[in-house]
């Protein structure tokens, strides 16, 4: 089981420096991945809370929010060598999806291949609303765009007619490093995120899951996979992160439970709370080799 570290960078803390820094011990402590979860703004009243969080809100420092994805990862790439950057999950539903198509190649080109494409349709009804997208019919929309992109990252020249996107012989360069294309893993729990993860998936995302609930995930995950007439790949990546009160000591359970990828939620970003963290990162690694 390989171990990863869940890391929404957020200001004033996530300076270029403390990126920097971050990335190279996570890097020299073996980690095997950061990843990242978006959100491009937020609100003071939402219509569905945070499901991670007790009072519904995401615990943004005062003044402070959350950096971009697409640019901390690029910034972050130029940082590393070796480790993977996962986006945890990139909201596709309220993303225009040619840019974005263009944005996780280059991502992927730049850092030589070491891009996981993590996607979910998100939580916040406000957010896709004013990106300018219906909230309704944002699963269907979601599909369509990972269809658009899939093409664009693998066809030299593309024709696309769909509901929302439309287009003759476009060609996007350069196209992604890893083949077939940058892996999409895919995030969720409701019956469409699992049919989601068959049709497109490299693997699966699951947050905030302790191994109880895991393993009714997979199962339902398994079923979805017999719904097509499939069988789960060897090389179909599950990937969790445990719930932030799970002792890393108990983190073991995620390996007999078939987990590939553990990615530990870092917590807060105050200086003495990452290097105690990283500390027990570091040992979590060993004890997983």
């Amino acid at each position: 089981m390989q171990i990863g570290v869940f890391a929404t960078f957020m200001s004033p803390q996530a300076t270029p420096g403390m990126i920097r820094d971050f990335g190279r011990r996570a890097e020299d402590i073996g980690l095997d991945s950061i990843w990242m979860g978006e959100h491009v703004m937020l609100f003071d009243r939402n219509t569905y809370g945070y499901p991670s969080s007790k009072d519904g809100r995401i615990p943004v420092p005062e003044g402070g929010g959350m950096l971009d994805v697409t640019a901390t990862f690029g910034f972050l790439a130029a940082g590393t060598t070796r480790i993977r950057l996962g986006t945890g999950v990139a909201l596709v539903p309220q993303r225009n999806p040619i840019y974005t198509a263009k944005e996780m190649a280059t991502l992927d080109w730049l850092s030589e291949g070491r891009l996981d494409f993590g996607i979910g349709v998100g939580w916040n009804k406000e957010e896709v609303e004013a990106c300018g997208y219906a909230w309704e019919d944002r699963g269907a929309r979601c599909d369509e765009f990972l269809e658009v992109m899939r093409r664009l990252w693998t066809e030299p020249v593309v024709d696309f007619h769909g509901k929302w996107v439309g287009f003759e012989t476009a060609r996007l360069d350069p196209k992604p490093i890893q083949t077939p294309h940058t892996p999409i893993i895919v995030g969720g729990y409701v019956d469409a995120a699992f049919r989601r993860a068959v049709r497109f998936g490299a693997g699966w995302y699951g947050f905030n899951q302790d191994p109880a609930r895991l393993q009714a995930m997979l199962a339902r995950l398994d079923g979805a996979f017999a719904k097509a007439e499939r069988t789960r790949p060897a090389d179909f990546q599950i990937i969790v992160t445990p719930p932030m009160a799970m002792p890393v000591d108990a983190m073991p359970a995620y390996a007999e439970a078939g987990v590939d990828r553990l990615v530990v939620n870092l917590g807060s970003q105050r200086p003495e709370r990452v290097a105690e963290r990283m500390k027990e990162l570091a040992a979590l690694v060993r004890r997983a080799a």
